[in-house]
């Protein structure tokens, strides 16, 4: 499933369990899991002689290792005549259960691999994976073969700001957007009630690194959190659905942590910016003959409900002011993604007349293509001026804590553990901290964890293009290095809140950038992105670059047009949108709902289209046949209704910004803004 990441969601006194040893008799599968600290043992039960239902049972003894192994020895007794009790495998944590046309199937993580720490919780990649069949023999699962990133004490589906704020822990941060095993753990987790045994599965990029600048260090992480919600490949997921929810979601969160001397004040720092699909009904249609498919917009949607929703849950998730930095093309010969710019530069302007001033969307339309065209020009320098003007709006969340509250620091000792709990308990009060007032004569705050009141993002940047891949990249790139230069000065690093575009860190953060882009590229475009810009930058030649780029518009012409396909069918089976059953269709035998209609109804449909060699994808959160399977029993429990429209009149966030804070500068010519957006 690409680049994924995890973490097991429960905290067991001194730890979390972390590592499990899974044998079997005749009629029942044991799990025996542990801490690291090897204090702690719980065991659990699988039924194996019931071939339809999933039975789970937990001890709820929490056992010593020797008891633990007394335990195994008195089952191994009891079983003898039927062959007593047999190790399977070790492995890391259950991914969830999943049921095809005949028994269930266990998914386990079976060997990983450490890749980074955030605030001394480890970030493990998983290399390999098994799938058990509960009464029946072992097969091999293709999770093997991805690219997997788990943390068993942090919850990597939030960002720092967050963690630091938020107290929920097991079912309803396994509910949340970025947690792609949701549906596979709903039936261990009903009848658990817990998350002890599973482990979150995010699907994105992680990577950390170690800088530094005037001889002081930090480790930067970059990470990108792709969206379980109406989620696909990129002709078969495109703009946005019912619910509000658009293709290609992905909220992508850089953190800066300070590498302190011990006892020290730790700093660190998090800037949170997002890319998804343009919020609209649109499609393409690919075929065998056409490498740029037309952009087929549906007018089912006059009043742009789907997207007051889409900007209605970003305003739930991040506050406001929402900022839309939109790089489609203005003019093209014969239209196509101009198209998308005025329907979408309407429809902003139709949900602001609804809204207060000071809730109404920020909406800027850049041009990028054209503008790189321009001899002498320098797109990433005009893009740095966005960025400054946007982080003048929305700020970033940056922190000193006493080393007294948690280990903080970044490291690869495998020692390190604490619960993010009491990260939690450091800032439920922030909100009371005056800057004046509550500062004692050392210049710490007086009775708090806080070194120094804590500053936080409100608000979000959301990029796009016509894919939100290759030029979404590149701004959020200068995003990332305009926030990064802020973030080493509010630590005190540097003088400046600026970062040279030519400096050496510029190159570093450029180079994580484009791993992202490539990554998060693969998964929805089916190739690495067009990186032709950052090649300019590094000053690769010219027809290298060209060649480069021309393979990678090939590699991605053949995913689309003969890979999606399979897929969108394995994505809409693992997030549980199809569930196979004896005497239904078949996966392979359904067409599209939403998709399939935009493409009849849009008036460039032509028989060629519907021709077309791909199927549209099922809609997010269609259950095509009905179970009666604990799976499902849990589904209905988790109704998601946290997508609302925007109100008239947004409430006022404990956080917010003041009325005072500036709008977004035109920042040149090539500008174009909404009708009203930055009134």
């Amino acid at each position: 499933m690409g680049s994924t990441a995890l973490e097991n969601g429960q905290h067991l006194g001194g730890g979390y369990l972390q590592k499990f040893r899974l044998y079997e008799t005749s009629s029942n599968f044991y799990m025996i899991g542990r801490d690291k600290n090897r204090t702690c043992w719980k065991v659990l039960k699988i039924n194996r002689l019931e071939q339809s239902e999933l039975i789970i049972i937990e001890d709820s003894t929490t056992y010593s290792e020797f008891d633990c192994y007394d335990l195994l020895r008195r089952i191994h007794e009891g079983n003898l005549s039927t062959g007593g009790l047999k190790f399977v495998t070790t492995c890391y944590g259950i991914v969830g259960f999943i049921k095809f046309l005949g028994p269930y199937y266990m998914l386990l993580i079976t060997k990983r691999r450490r890749i980074g720490t955030i605030c001394g919780h480890a970030v493990y990649a998983i290399e390999k994976s098994e799938m058990v069949p509960i009464p029946n023999a072992t097969v091999q699962s293709n999770m093997a073969y991805s690219k997997n990133e788990n943390s068993y004490s942090y919850h990597l589906m939030l960002s720092l700001q967050k963690n630091m704020s938020n107290h929920d822990t097991g079912k309803a941060l396994y509910e949340t957007m970025f947690v792609w095993n949701a549906f596979l753990t709903r039936g261990i987790r009903s009848q658990l009630k817990n998350s002890v045994w599973t482990i979150a599965l995010l699907y994105g990029f992680f990577k950390q690194v170690e800088l530094s600048i005037s001889g002081r260090s930090f480790n930067l992480i970059l990470i990108a959190r792709r969206s379980r919600h109406y989620a696909g490949t990129r002709y078969l997921k495109r703009g946005v659905n019912e619910k509000g929810r658009v293709a290609n979601d992905v909220e992508t969160e850089q953190i800066v942590l300070e590498v302190a001397l011990q006892g020290s004040p730790i700093q660190m720092s998090s800037v949170v910016q997002n890319r998804g699909s343009i919020p609209l009904y649109w499609s393409q249609e690919t075929s065998r003959l056409n490498i740029k498919p037309d952009i087929i917009l549906s007018r089912k949607d006059p009043k742009y409900e789907a997207t007051k929703l889409h900007f209605g849950n970003l305003v739930k998730r991040y506050g406001n002011p929402v900022i839309i930095l939109n790089l489609i093309k203005t003019r093209e010969k014969k239209p196509r993604e101009s198209t998308l710019r005025a329907e979408f530069a309407y429809a902003i302007d139709i949900i602001n007349k609804e809204l207060a001033p000071e809730s109404r969307l920020k909406f800027l339309h850049w041009d990028l293509n054209k503008y790189s065209r321009i001899k002498g020009s320098s797109v990433l320098a005009y893009l740095v001026k966005v960025a400054v003007n946007a982080l003048e709006l929305t700020g970033f969340f940056c922190c000193q804590v006493f080393p007294s509250a948690c280990v903080l620091q970044c490291s690869y000792n495998r020692n390190v553990n604490y619960a993010i709990e009491d990260l939690c308990n450091m800032i439920k009060d922030s909100d009371s901290l005056n800057e004046e007032d509550n500062i004692n004569e050392n210049g710490y705050v007086s009775g708090s964890h806080f070194v120094k009141p804590p500053s936080f993002q409100q608000g979000v940047l959301r990029t796009n293009c016509i894919d939100c891949l290759d030029r979404t990249n590149v701004a959020q790139y200068v995003y990332g290095l305009v926030a990064l230069g802020r973030q080493l000065h509010a630590f005190g690093y540097t003088d400046v809140p600026t970062m040279d575009l030519d400096s050496p860190l510029a190159n570093d953060l450029m180079k994580i950038y484009e791993a992202m882009g490539d990554t998060l590229a693969l998964q929805y475009g089916g190739s690495a992105a067009h990186n032709k810009i950052f090649s300019e930058r590094r000053g690769q030649w010219k027809a290298a670059t060209q060649s480069q780029e021309f393979l990678r518009t090939l590699q991605r012409y053949y995913s689309n047009t003969y890979m999606d396909a399979e897929k969108q069918d394995a994505i809409n089976v693992f997030l549980g949108y199809f569930q196979p059953q004896q005497g239904k269709a078949a996966l392979w035998e359904l067409d599209s709902d939403q998709h399939y209609d935009v493409g009849r109804r849009g008036s460039d449909f032509s028989e060629e289209n519907a021709r077309s060699i791909i199927k549209r994808s099922l809609s997010d959160g269609n259950i095509l046949c009905d179970t009666n399977s604990p799976i499902d029993d849990a589904n209905a429990e988790n109704v998601d209704n946290s997508n609302k429209p925007l109100s008239r009149k947004t409430q006022s966030c404990d956080m917010g910004l003041s009325e005072s804070t500036p709008e977004i500068s035109t920042c040149g010519s090539e500008v174009s803004f909404s009708r009203q957006a930055l009134a």
